[in-house]
């Protein structure tokens, strides 16, 4: 366990860059543009899990960012959390674009405040809800707002880490992935958006150790593994934007597993069959969230191979 001595130390004197080693700095300019330095990216693992939300991430899971990020979580490198917050927030802002506002009744909200189909009604090309005039609800997300042609989609925004488990937050004296999110949350504040970190979900048994384990396996590992505390699952029936966050995506299985328990506490919440939900969320993501496309993640890092499928 670390010392409230060694955490002031790590912050007022950092002993080396978390992404080189270069003596006396938190992280160098180098190190921060490449984990900041690039447009964040949607990514998708291979194979793709059916109910993974759309994800964005601010740069592949390799060299000064793997190391940067494996200091932060394993070493405690706690000054590192402002810049990786940095990122993260950055990837944030990218995935706005595919976030919904939930409208009256569940159904889906474009940005000029426009709702979509009701379940039976006309859709869109390629069988998505269409908002008049035939076009996806992403399509039309800069129109009708000075805010919304801006990038920023109005309403809430709410940041859901993936949670550590117990155990190894006893191991490494924090949660990771939490204090990214605050960090993160800080910095879309300080930009003009309304964010806060929620950190509702919660394991509901133990998982085996994922290391070594393949996509499959991660998959069935973390089934049901997670839920929504009841508190959480009473802000998030309010409506808003949920982003799930972590610091890395590698398979797509805890993100997977996450936007599940989100969607099925929303379900409960709102009245919704829950397995109306996981109905309309097969064979996509984008589709399947309670409120029309309310969820998406964002990620630090992601495998890089994630970011050579562009489906777009």
């Amino acid at each position: 366990m670390r010392g409230w001595w060694q955490d002031l130390t790590d912050l007022v004197l950092p002993a080396e860059c978390g992404g080189c080693g270069r003596p006396r700095t938190v992280l160098c300019p180098e190190c921060r543009a490449a984990l900041s330095g690039a447009v964040p990216r949607r990514v998708r693992p291979v194979p793709e899990p059916v109910g993974l939300p759309v994800v964005h991430a601010a740069a592949p899971y390799e060299d000064e960012v793997r190391a940067a990020l494996l200091a932060h979580k394993e070493r405690g490198a706690l000054a590192l959390a402002a810049p990786l917050g940095v990122a993260l927030a950055g990837a944030v802002r990218a995935g706005l674009g595919h976030l919904r506002r939930p409208g009256p009744g569940g159904r889906p909200m474009a940005p000029d405040g426009r709702l979509g189909p009701r379940k039976g009604e006309a859709r869109g090309e390629g069988g998505r809800p269409g908002f008049g005039d035939g076009q996806p609800m992403s399509a039309q997300s800069g129109r009708g707002r000075p805010e919304a042609a801006a990038g920023v989609v109005p309403g809430p925004l709410l940041l859901v880490p993936v949670p550590s488990s117990r155990r190894a937050v006893r191991a490494r004296g924090h949660d990771p992935a939490r204090r990214i999110a605050l960090a993160a949350a800080g910095e879309l504040r300080r930009t003009g958006m309304s964010a806060r970190v929620l950190s509702v979900l919660v394991q509901r048994r133990a998982v085996a150790d994922q290391s070594g384990l393949n996509s499959r396996q991660r998959l069935d590992n973390l089934a049901g593994a997670l839920e929504v505390a009841a508190v959480g699952a009473r802000l998030l029936a309010d409506g808003g934007r949920v982003v799930l966050v972590d610091d890395l995506m590698t398979t797509g299985a805890s993100l997977t597993e996450a936007a599940r328990a989100v969607r099925a506490a929303r379900a409960r919440a709102q009245g919704t069959d829950v397995t109306e939900v996981v109905r309309r969320m097969a064979g996509t993501g984008e589709l399947g969230d309670v409120g029309g496309g309310t969820i998406c993640a964002a990620v630090v890092a992601a495998a890089p191979d994630s970011f050579e499928i562009n489906r777009n």
